[in-house]
């Protein structure tokens, strides 16, 4: 008579002999690490349901059924691999989305050689309840020891007791290969089923998300968090590596001749509205061109203080003799810096994956250092970081710039965080530029406010109180530094004779990445909604001094990043409207309409936040005057538009479509 305590035992012994049995248990483990990331991400508009439990399972199906047409321990070694693959993929996710907002796709993998040089900067991104997503691999190991354990000892005692037998003598061929047979029909057929499944539970609820709530994602997928809450996470990364296929091993894409007229003709409108010959138009004629941007500066701290003191003295200051721009935002994706730079300079709006300067370094665009070197500039970009990142070797060439100093002109004197300290970084580059012939165009790109914002104690000069030894403190701490950089670099200017003939051009590149409101609600002193903290995560300040000090004050205008390009040259009286450029015309009367790479647009009186689940009804439309709710009807027809730039911006860009626009410009023209 058996002993009560052997039927947990004969259980496990059955459960873990059942030859699908890791597969199941794989199958599990997979769900409960997407949850998990789920979890700590916060990106969706509702919570998960039970499709999007379906789609999960589904997904991780899709993507493992092969493994059940191996022998089963060829199938354990592959489904261990996958394990750690999947794992490191749904943790890289996790980390890059604490930093960037958004999940990896193709084109930053090709940029993953960046991926070292973050260095501290993806350590402080690394939680301690992130080893729940390895915990599965401990308890692999123990299931695996006591496996093999087991196994030894029973075999023995098989082995012990066996008699001959023809099933094991090897004697009856026929009867072996037809086992084989058997068991390989098997297989395939467990795993084409299991195929069929995942396909079948997977696309369902994604065709039924897409033909409801989500209509026209997948045409004019323009945020990718939008595609995450259709897809899962899984279903994600197979349709971005489906799209990235289509786009670059299918030849380059084709537009029609419909669309091709009306991103002509929507330029021509634009060049239009924003080439005003006014008293501004040409006043600066011939003068230098110094900007500067600057690594994640933020417009909340903008003549704010703590403790007693100012933040950001130095730029105080230079906003009594200068214009500032209160209402000024980046238009970043996943580019972040870069992508502050190429839309800065080519008036155009990032792409929605990956870098511009990664993706598409050889096609043509209306750059300001390619206009202004045509119209005798010496023009030149200066960095103090390795120059292959972002790979603006190649980028700063196509973009027309006559030098690039990168890290290896510089002389490293101030080593402080990610590179050279924005002190000397200023101080060389001055002595670079004051070199050449003028007029001069030169873009600086500092770093020292760089996340995570780890300043030595030796040039940390402000007292974050209660924010001391936290992000937010050391961030603060770092834009003071940047902030009295800035200060040495005016002084500079005016020491070497350059500041009463030079347009100096001061904004930050993107945000903080420091997303918890708590921090914002803690420093500003009072309560903060859900427009408060978008504005927040997506003003930079704009700064703008002309050489003999005129037109200083405060401009509440909407503006935006594309802005810089037009700006500028109708300072130097260059028109703009035979180019391809987006942007405002910051100085030309009307309104501005500044449309954010999210899908969110102001146009100084409305200001639209888009869903994550990219359902026009579940975004929000403030009215700016109340800052209150408006009725979401008034942003309709805005969006319409915002759709509509997003996707000329990108059509443009990725099909090189400029030299085409503008050859079919001199046909007519003659």
């Amino acid at each position: 008579m058996a002993l009560s305590g052997d039927k947990p035992k004969s259980f496990f012994k059955k459960l873990t002999h059942y030859r699908n049995f890791e597969y199941i248990l794989f199958t599990l483990i997979l769900f409960f690490k997407l949850h998990l990331l789920h979890d700590n991400l916060h990106a969706r508009y509702i919570d998960m349901n039970w499709l999007d439990d379906v789609i999960a399972i589904g997904s991780i199906l899709l993507v493992s059924f092969w493994t059940l047409w191996l022998p089963r321990r060829g199938r354990a070694i592959a489904l261990i691999i996958m394990n750690v693959l999947l794992t490191a993929l749904i943790f890289s996710d996790l980390v890059y989305y604490r930093y960037f907002g958004d999940f990896i796709t193709v084109p930053v993998l090709l940029q993953a050689g960046q991926v070292g040089e973050l260095g501290d900067s993806i350590l402080s991104l690394i939680h301690a309840k992130d080893l729940w997503l390895i915990a599965d691999w401990i308890l692999w190991l123990v299931i695996k020891t006591s496996l093999l354990f087991y196994r030894r000892n029973t075999s023995k005692r098989r082995f012990a007791g066996r008699r001959y037998s023809p099933a094991f003598s090897g004697t009856t061929r026929n009867g072996q290969t037809q086992s084989y047979r058997s068991r390989w029909l098997s297989r395939l057929i467990t795993g084409l089923a299991v195929f069929v499944l995942g396909f079948v539970i997977t696309m369902g609820p994604i065709r039924f998300y897409a033909k409801t709530w989500a209509v026209g994602l997948f045409e004019g997928g323009w945020w990718n968090i939008s595609l995450y809450n259709v897809t899962g996470l899984l279903g994600f990364h197979y349709y971005d590596a489906y799209r990235y296929a289509k786009e670059h091993l299918g030849g380059k894409p084709e537009l029609s001749d419909q669309e091709k007229e009306t991103a002509r003709q929507w330029f021509e409108d634009a060049g239009d509205a924003r080439n005003e010959n006014n008293d501004t138009f040409g006043a600066y004629k011939g003068s230098n061109v110094l900007v500067v941007q600057v690594e994640a500066f933020m417009n909340f701290m903008i003549g704010k203080e703590i403790g007693g003191e100012e933040i950001t003295p130095n730029f105080n200051k230079l906003m009594q003799e200068s214009l500032y721009f209160s209402n000024y935002y980046h238009q970043t994706g996943q580019g972040r810096t870069s992508d502050a730079d190429f839309s800065s300079q080519s008036s155009l709006h990032p792409l929605p994956t990956g870098s511009v300067f990664v993706r598409y370094p050889d096609h043509s665009y209306d750059t300001l250092p390619q206009i202004l070197g045509q119209n005798g500039y010496e023009t030149g970009a200066f960095h103090a970081y390795e120059g292959s990142f972002w790979n603006r070797i190649n980028m700063y060439k196509a973009m027309g710039y006559n030098h690039f100093y990168s890290k290896k002109d510089f002389k490293m004197d101030e080593s402080l965080g990610w590179s050279l300290g924005d002190k000397s970084f200023f101080r060389q580059s001055l002595g670079f530029m004051t070199k050449e012939q003028p007029p001069f165009y030169s873009f600086l790109i500092t770093l020292s406010s760089h996340h995570p914002y780890s300043l030595p104690a030796s040039v940390r000069q402000l007292d974050t109180g209660e924010f001391k030894d936290t992000i937010f403190g050391n961030y603060l701490e770092s834009i003071h530094y940047a902030d009295a950089a800035l200060g040495e670099l005016v002084e500079g200017m005016k020491r070497d004779g350059i500041w009463d003939n030079t347009i100096l051009y001061v904004y930050g590149d993107h945000d903080n990445s420091i997303t918890d409101k708590a921090d914002y609600e803690k420093f500003l002193g009072k309560s903060l909604n859900e427009l408060d903290m978008h504005q927040i995560m997506n003003q930079v300040p704009l700064l703008v001094h002309l050489p003999d000090g005129k037109n200083g004050g405060i401009y509440d205008q909407a503006a935006g990043q594309l802005d810089m390009a037009p700006s500028l040259l109708h300072l130097l009286g260059i028109p703009s409207d035979s180019y391809y450029m987006m942007g405002n015309n910051l100085f030309a009367s009307g309104n501005k309409f500044v449309v954010l790479r999210s899908g969110a647009f102001t146009d100084g009186k409305l200001y639209y936040i888009p869903s994550p689940d990219n359902v026009f009804e579940n975004g929000s439309c403030y009215d700016l005057s109340s800052r209150e709710k408006n009725d979401i009807e008034k942003c309709r027809v805005p969006l319409e538009e915002v759709k509509k730039r997003l996707q000329i911006s990108d059509d443009l860009i990725m099909t090189d479509l400029i030299p085409e626009l503008r050859n079919n410009q001199d046909i007519q023209d003659r």
